[in-house]
């Protein structure tokens, strides 16, 4: 068990993965429906995992759907059928919840873990609801990352459940909302879980690629590269038949899918024992860390350069704001970067960010004249 100071000044004591008591190999993985539909289908599925890399089973009971009249979950007598399944394999089961009355039946079916949706996590209210349906309840509990990329927020709701007592905790990153269209169906923003786990590094980092994908073509591409970036797991939505499967089909893949898939995962390590490959590693650090301070440096000087430009503007009341030139700026850079095989949602957010600086340094300008 550690202790881990954030940002915010909150201890928060948090059990290693092996302090679970969950069977795994340096790393915990867990499979199962979207939903469980019928007694029949969950433990077909389970079944179907049996041989596969499969640390907890998991299965949506309750359902929240975004618009109603769907599928909202077979509810709490899904939870026996889900337990039977577990036991089948001999795996723990694990199930969202949202009300504290969610909570109470799960304890009352004996399910091993749960977890707190996207939708909950970032009500502070429902958060607060559920820790006190927690209190003195020492159950494994992963929270998954709010729907928009707020890390404060997601820190809060592990900061309320520790105060209630729970310590088996963990993250789950399931990739955030964007009123763009993109690749994904929520854009998983890596920098935002991993600035989590290095403010609070004692914390199970668990990779959601289902939901990120929103579709099986980029499963392995995502999956993969939350093994690259060292996270602790997996979770991944597997179904005995997606085609008929009630919620999120296109998400979903067969259990022999999923063996493929785990098979041709390739697992990282933090560290080389290789000592030229260690000497070659030093060595390119120290040229990004060169390449850092010129990028800084340079930051610098548009900064600079941009509070002129805001006591120039000021002289006839010109707008700190240029629309036409911002998006000229933006689709220049992004044409460059493109060149360079930088891609456009990385030249796009960086320049956003630069021009979100450069506007307070025009108005700083401003104020001070």
């Amino acid at each position: 068990m550690r202790k881990q100071e954030n940002k915010a000044g909150v201890d928060l004591t948090i059990k290693n993965l092996a302090d679970w008591h969950i069977s795994y190999e340096n790393k915990l993985f867990i499979a199962g429906p979207c939903s469980v539909e019928s007694e029949e289908q969950v433990l077909q599925t389970a079944l179907s995992l049996k041989q596969q890399p499969v640390h907890v089973l998991r299965g949506g009971i309750w359902k929240p759907r975004t618009r109603p009249g769907q599928f909202q979950g077979i509810g709490h007598k899904g939870l026996r059928w889900l337990k039977n399944a577990g036991k089948a394999i001999q795996v723990p089961v694990a199930v969202e919840v949202a009300f504290p009355e969610h909570v109470e039946q799960c304890l009352k079916s004996g399910i091993d873990i749960i977890w707190i949706g996207a939708r909950t996590s970032a009500n502070p209210f429902a958060m607060q609801a559920l820790a006190d349906a927690l209190r003195g309840i020492d159950m494994p509990v992963m929270v998954k990352n709010p729907i928009n990329p707020d890390l404060e927020l997601w820190i809060g709701a592990f900061e309320r459940l520790n105060q209630a007592g729970v310590t088996k905790l963990a993250a789950i990153h399931r990739g955030f909302s964007s009123y763009r269209k993109t690749d994904y169906r929520n854009v998983p923003h890596w920098a935002l879980p991993l600035e989590l786990k290095r403010r609070i590094p004692a914390m199970p980092l668990i990779c959601d690629p289902s939901h990120i994908c929103g579709t099986t073509e980029l499963l392995q591409s995502v999956a993969q590269e939350a093994m690259d970036l060292l996270y602790d797991g997996l979770m991944i939505e597997v179904h005995v038949n997606p085609a008929v499967a009630l919620s999120d089909a296109q998400q979903q893949i067969t259990p022999e899918q999923y063996g493929a898939f785990m098979k041709s995962l390739k697992l990282k390590k933090p560290f080389t024992e290789n000592q030229e490959l260690y000497r070659k590693i030093i060595y390119l650090r120290k040229e990004i860390d060169e390449v850092d301070t010129q990028i800084i440096d340079l930051l610098a000087k548009r900064m600079e350069i941009s509070r002129t430009l805001g006591i120039v503007k000021i002289q006839d009341s010109v707008a700190v704001y240029q629309p036409d030139r911002w998006g000229e700026i933006v689709r220049s850079r992004i044409k460059a970067g493109l060149k360079r095989n930088l891609s456009e949602e990385f030249v796009d957010q960086v320049y956003q960010l630069i021009h979100e600086e450069s506007v307070r340094h025009q108005e700083m300008a401003q104020q001070k004249k």
